[in-house]
């Protein structure tokens, strides 16, 4: 099997123990989720329909309640009428219907109203904590596009926090970039070499530049950055994965068992091992 198809076609390990021992969201590698350099576009999403279909699968009762809500803004001071509602949206799909999609929407839209950068910043982060896990293409270029106008709004509002630099560009690859845009993990990666180059010790941002690398199947690059990540956080399963899938990606498969075999014995989760050694059959 060829390096690239291993990569594109392998069976996908998802890092669910992570999410229990350790507290952090970690991407799920899909089965067709890692493009390489000719990959194409991403598809488009329809959000109007999306939330329109999700409308009238509500009982009446509840479609009613909707309806009151967003006629309930009056003449007067509108803009502020507009993020209570927005809010009170945000309540609804959340806690009546527990529908994430739709919380996180409103969340955004009152965020982008209010315009301060503690709000921008928080419906960005629940943005991008949210694509990283959504296993349809169409919509991860959906909210990843959502996300980047948040970050972008926030950085106007403070464009030295490094923090929300590595966030906009981990937008780009976690993204569209591995929704089948390799542009826009391209766009990404340049995004967080501005940060490294002024802060080579940006663990978060090396970490991103070295699955950047996996996503762009520049392997060597991606196996530096890795590495550099996993010496100074040796306990750090997101980098460790992508790590053996880096050196499977580049055909050294004695590395790559390695990886796998210590990335096994960290979550010690069933789930994931079966994950991993289907993975590990896939090494030729």
């Amino acid at each position: 099997m060829k390096r690239q198809q291993l990569i594109l076609t392998g069976a996908g390990i998802v890092l669910i123990a992570s999410l229990f021992f350790f507290g952090t969201t970690v991407t799920k590698k899909e089965n067709t989720g890692m493009p390489g350099p000719a990959a194409s576009s991403v598809p488009l999403f329809n959000w109007n329909n999306y939330l329109q279909a999700a409308r009238q699968k509500l009982p009446v009762y509840q479609q009613n309640y909707l309806n009151n809500l967003e006629n309930s803004v009056k003449r007067g001071d509108v803009k502020d009428q507009q993020i209570k509602l927005n809010n009170q949206l945000a309540s609804f799909w959340k806690d009546s219907v527990h529908q994430n999609d739709f919380y996180i929407f409103y969340t955004a839209e009152a965020a982008k109203l209010v315009n301060s950068e503690k709000n921008l910043t928080f419906a960005a982060r629940l943005t991008l904590k949210d694509l990283r896990n959504e296993e349809d293409n169409a919509k991860r270029g959906w909210k990843a596009e959502q996300a980047i106008s948040l970050f972008e709004k926030a950085i106007d509002l403070n464009p030295n926090n490094d923090s929300l630099q590595v966030e906009l560009g981990s937008c780009y690859v976690f993204g569209k970039g591995m929704a089948g845009d390799a542009q826009s993990t391209m766009k990404g990666i340049q995004q967080l070499l501005q940060v490294v180059k002024k802060d080579s010790a940006n663990m978060e941002a090396q970490l991103v530049l070295g699955i950047g690398g996996v996503i762009s199947s520049q392997y060597d690059k991606a196996v530096d950055r890795l590495l550099t990540v996993i010496k100074t956080e040796p306990g750090n399963i997101e980098a460790i994965s992508w790590l053996a899938d880096a050196y499977a990606g580049k055909g050294d498969k004695t590395n790559a068992l390695k990886w796998y075999e210590v990335s096994k014995k960290m979550v010690n989760d069933p789930a994931y091992t079966k994950a991993v050694d289907e993975r590990i059959k896939m090494l030729k």
